[in-house]
Parts: structure tokens; C-alpha cells; sequence
């Protein structure tokens, strides 16, 4: 039966991307990806097997998404791609509302626009901007999330992930892996390599995933960078 289904996947897979053709930039972004989740396994598996440490990350933990997730335009791309492909239209015009929900958080965060009455949106202004992608507390574009997301994990518990600025009691300090960052450093720098290819600067096209989203989206509420 497991087998039926995943022909089934497959098969509306080859069907999707027959529609949406996968591009040079997909292939390129996947490439890395791979490397990069094969990079990060094989370094935390050394960690368990000679320091004894082990991520506290699991699913239903996701403090991090609140973080300043940032990605490049190849990364964008995919992820665009990803959503049109797998995203139904009702899933994507939710999608685009969280989108245009954390544009305006963000503004107000940055001073940009004035902050609304808490009678007129008690949830707009909110010091915590999580990912659009994230639904149910889960990420709905897992398999293209970028390799920030990838090669973040920590040893603290997961509430020690969450802003700053939250007014929940004060966590300790979140204790990041940051070997599995150097780990996977060399699997990621294909991307910076493809971007300079395509006549852009690799560190001047980092942006928020929220600003991609929408540029690459064609939202017309996108800022361009």
C-alpha cells in the first residue's frame, strides 16, 4: 500500500513539474541543499558520538522561525517554484496574507509606520514576526526551507530560541551548534557561486524571506531590493 501511494506521488510530481518545468537555478539550489543536510547529519552525528550532545530541535518546536530567517535569490526561486507547485490556491492566498501581515509588523517594528490602537489590531503590533510559511506550527515548505533553517539547531530548549523582545518569563541563553554551521560551510557555497554567475553580488542579494517571498511571489505590496 506505502508503495501505491508514493507512485501516486510521483506520478502528480512529474505532473507538476510538466507544468511547471524545474529550472537551472532548482537543480542548483537542491544540489546544495543535499550536500548540505548530508553535511549537517554527519556532524551531529559526530557530536553524539564523542561530545554526548544531541539537538533539542524536534518537531512541534519552531521559537527559531521568529528569527531574522534570511536567503538568497536561487533560494527565493526554489521556494517560489515549491509554492506554485504544491500549493493550492486557497493555501497560497492565505499565504499571501501572513506575508502582507508580517510587511506590516515589520514596518511598524522599524518605526516606518505608526503603531494601531490596540482596539483596532491587538495581534498587528507584535515584536515576534514568525515565517509566513509557518502554519500549525509547522513549516508548509519544509523540504525548500532555506539553509539558514537547515543548519540552525541547538543543545538549550527550544523556548530559549524565541525573540528578545518576548514578555514570556526570561529563558537561559540558547546554546547554538554552531560546528554544524562550519560543517556544512563548504557544501552551501555553491549558491553564492551561482548567484555571482547570474551578475549579482551573493551578499548584497541577502534579504529577509518574507521581502523574497513576495518579490518573487509578484505581491504587489513587495519592496525590491
Amino acid at each position: 500500500m506505502r508503495l501505491i501511494h508514493q507512485q501516486q506521488r510521483e506520478k502528480i510530481q512529474q505532473r507538476q513539474e510538466a507544468r511547471i518545468p524545474v529550472t537551472a537555478q532548482e537543480r542548483l539550489v537542491q544540489g546544495v541543499y543535499d550536500g548540505v543536510d548530508e553535511a549537517a547529519g554527519r556532524e551531529l552525528y559526530r557530536l553524539g558520538l564523542e561530545d554526548g550532545v544531541a539537538p533539542s530541535c524536534k518537531p512541534g518546536c519552531f521559537e527559531c522561525c521568529s528569527q531574522h530567517i534570511l536567503m538568497n535569490p536561487a533560494e527565493a526561486h526554489a521556494l517560489a517554484q515549491f509554492i506554485r507547485r504544491n500549493f493550492s490556491p486557497a493555501e497560497i492566498s492565505g499565504l499571501r496574507q501572513r506575508t502582507q501581515r508580517w510587511h506590516a509588523q515589520d514596518e511598524i517594528r522599524l518605526g516606518r509606520s505608526p503603531a494601531p490602537a490596540l482596539s483596532e489590531s491587538a495581534d498587528l503590533y507584535c515584536c515576534a514576526l514568525f515565517c509566513p510559511l509557518l502554519v500549525e506550527d509547522k513549516c508548509s515548505a519544509y523540504p525548500v526551507r532555506p539553509v539558514i533553517c537547515r543548519t540552525h539547531f541547538v543543545s538549550s530548549h527550544p523556548s530559549s530560541c524565541r525573540p528578545a523582545c518576548d514578555s514570556r518569563p526570561e529563558a537561559e541563553p540558547a546554546v547554538s551548534l554552531t560546528s554544524v554551521l562550519k560543517a556544512t560551510r563548504t557544501a552551501s557555497m555553491p549558491l553564492s557561486t551561482g548567484i555571482e554567475n547570474l551578475e549579482r553580488d551573493a551578499t548584497h542579494s541577502i534579504m529577509l524571506l518574507p521581502h523574497w517571498l513576495a518579490i518573487e511571489m509578484g505581491w504587489d505590496f513587495a519592496i525590491e531590493p
